[in-house]
């Protein structure tokens, strides 16, 4: 049974620092593609970072060179490191994943199983 687990969210003034994770199970997370997606109050659902299973990694402009996406494959873990954070990045974050995928896509209808989320909230 696939399952996904997000962490790590919680509240920081901006410029601070969150590491998010995303604990997966009934499937080897270093063999598909994984994503993750945020979701704004009012807003659509939107790809933040996505890896595939080559190691390539895409990331929204809006994010990049503030958020590194990594797997720990021993662990099965996902993890969304976001640094100099932005009240524009406060969302509910989401983690994803797709088994059909052969690129790092960050469309949202790419993928198949989403975990609960966990929410972010970053300050001015």
């Amino acid at each position: 049974q696939v399952q996904l687990v997000e962490s790590g969210g919680g509240s920081v003034q901006a410029g601070g620092s969150l590491r998010l994770s995303c604990a997966a199970s009934g499937f080897i997370s270093s063999s598909v593609c994984m994503g993750w997606f945020r979701q704004a109050p009012g807003k659509e659902r939107e790809g933040v970072a996505a890896i595939d299973s080559d190691g390539s990694t895409s990331y929204a402009d809006s994010v990049k060179g503030r958020f590194t996406m990594s797997l720990d494959n021993a662990k099965n873990t996902l993890y969304l490191q976001m640094n100099s954070l932005k009240p524009e990045d406060t969302a509910m974050y989401y983690c994803a994943v797709d088994f059909h995928l052969k690129i790092a896509a960050l469309a949202r209808y790419e993928y198949n199983y989403w975990g609960q989320g966990t929410q972010v909230t970053v300050s001015s």
